[in-house]
């Protein structure tokens, strides 16, 4: 019994973990939003920062290829990424971006949840905000109806679809799920150590309070001896 209630209590960790609305931004990231989109300032590396397991960030690496400077014939020559390097982007260059995407440029993701106006809450009405197109409205071409914008279009095709990713935890992948996670992803890319640093500040607050209490009984002792000895 005491095993199994070991055993109980040590999976429940891994199954919380494996649950996180940032692992689930990240799968919808790596299967659907890097195909345009990319991250130039978060390495693999980093992933650990949402709880991905070094051999996962080491094999995700791995299928990824980087530039690797040039060959003897000065062609330029590729390498299996290592966790150390950037995510990067899935083109070889800006101008390779805009021709894949009439002349726009996706957007990099490292950021994108802190320089956009509202956030990843910004970032996840967009998302969720598509809908068919009224009959009386007219887009340009290449637009598409959103009504998160005030001018109800935006440059890119609807990304996401219910169903299009298979959690690993079970979670059903609709729209507005997809949303919300990819959201917490990105709210987790922009700000990498924000936990670390609040984690950091109630270490020292409550070091700080211990502190302060020593202080406070040292203080009451002390005085109590200073009185003891004027009488």
């Amino acid at each position: 019994m005491k095993r199994y209630i070991l055993g109980v209590l040590l999976a429940l960790p891994l199954s919380a973990q494996a649950a996180t609305p940032e692992q689930r931004g990240f799968q919808v990231y790596r299967q659907v939003c890097s195909t345009c989109h990319s991250l130039n300032h978060v390495t693999f590396a980093d992933l650990s920062g949402i709880g991905l397991a070094v051999p996962d960030i080491k094999a995700y690496a791995a299928s990824r290829q980087v530039p690797d400077g040039l060959d003897d014939d000065g062609d330029p020559k590729t390498r299996a990424a290592h966790p150390s390097d950037p995510i990067g982007s899935p083109y070889p260059n800006d101008a390779m971006a805009r021709l894949a995407n009439h002349g726009d440029l996706p957007p990099d993701f490292s950021r994108l949840a802190m320089t956009e106006e509202g956030g990843a809450r910004r970032i996840e009405t967009t998302l969720r905000s598509y809908a068919p197109k009224p009959a009386d409205v007219v887009l340009a071409s290449g637009s598409y109806y959103n009504t998160a914008f005030a001018q109800n279009h935006i440059g890119m095709p609807p990304p996401l679809h219910d169903g299009q990713v298979t959690y690993a935890d079970g979670t059903k992948a609709t729209i507005p799920q997809m949303s919300q996670d990819v959201g917490a992803f990105l709210d987790w890319v922009a700000h990498p150590h924000r936990e670390a640093r609040s984690h950091t500040g109630l270490v020292v607050l409550i070091y700080l309070a211990g502190l302060g209490t020593l202080l406070a009984l040292l203080k009451r002792r002390v005085w109590k001896r200073v009185k003891e000895t004027r009488q």
